[in-house]
């Protein structure tokens, strides 16, 4: 029976080292999505200036052309001025090249205050850039040690499977067995050493009689309490 105990104990073991890897493997994935998650958000922080600054462009772009058209408007007014033949109409045009010079102001102010912005979004561009690429550099580095780690995790995996499979036609079937449905309902944890009279899985009190069997080794035994497989292991002096 020591050494069926002692292949259930290894399978245990391995079992447990299984679903670890596997759970470690399983996240990859989501940190993997994260990184690039965070990677399109630096970058998009830059296109972000990227699309004000054309945006800024654009604005100025139709300010000036407007301004062109007024001035146009203006200079016709004023040869207009030679031509009219009453003080009502030329009062009227008078009115009318105040109003366009007022405007013009207006827009020259506005594309000042958009060549100003241009000039402040640039500068934005250039600081998100800068940013996003020691971002990159970064990202790219975890990303490098994640693979590396996915690769480990992935050979340990297999050389972990390879020994159970190696492992399991060693341990009798019935064991086995039980084995699998307590496995089921108790989380992976089917073995429990019995330490001083007490399961140590649920802390409960093992009877006597038991831990004499135990001791004996001469039959599989569960927790009354938590139905694991006990086994008994020697107070250390």
């Amino acid at each position: 029976m020591e050494t069926e105990f002692a292949n259930l104990i290894k399978l245990q073991k391995l079992d447990i080292e299984i679903r670890n890897t596997s759970v470690l493997l399983d996240d990859i994935p989501h940190q993997i999505n994260e990184i690039d998650k965070k990677s399109e958000e630096s970058l998009q922080i830059v296109q972000t200036a990227k699309d004000n600054f054309s945006q800024n462009q654009k604005k100025r772009r139709n300010l000036e052309s407007e301004l062109q058209d007024i001035k146009e408007k203006t200079e016709k007014y004023k040869r207009q001025l030679n031509e009219v033949k009453t003080n009502k109409e030329y009062s009227s045009l008078l009115k009318e090249i105040d109003d366009t010079n007022a405007k013009i102001d207006s827009l020259e102010e506005e594309i000042i205050g958009e060549m100003l912005s241009a000039d402040d979004i640039e500068k934005e561009i250039k600081a998100a850039s800068k940013k996003a690429e020691e971002v990159q550099v970064e990202l790219s580095r975890k990303k490098e040690v994640i693979f590396q780690e996915k690769n480990k995790a992935e050979k340990k995996l297999n050389d972990l499977e390879a020994e159970r499979e190696e492992l399991i036609p060693k341990i009798p079937s019935d064991q086995m067995k039980l084995y699998k449905q307590i496995s089921k309902t108790k989380n992976g944890i089917v073995l429990s050493p019995v330490t001083e009279e007490f399961c140590t899985m649920c802390h409960m009190r093992v009877r006597p009689q038991m831990v004499n069997e135990l001791i004996a080794g001469t039959q599989i035994t569960t927790c009354e309490n938590c139905g694991r497989i006990l086994y008994y292991v020697k107070k250390s002096d």
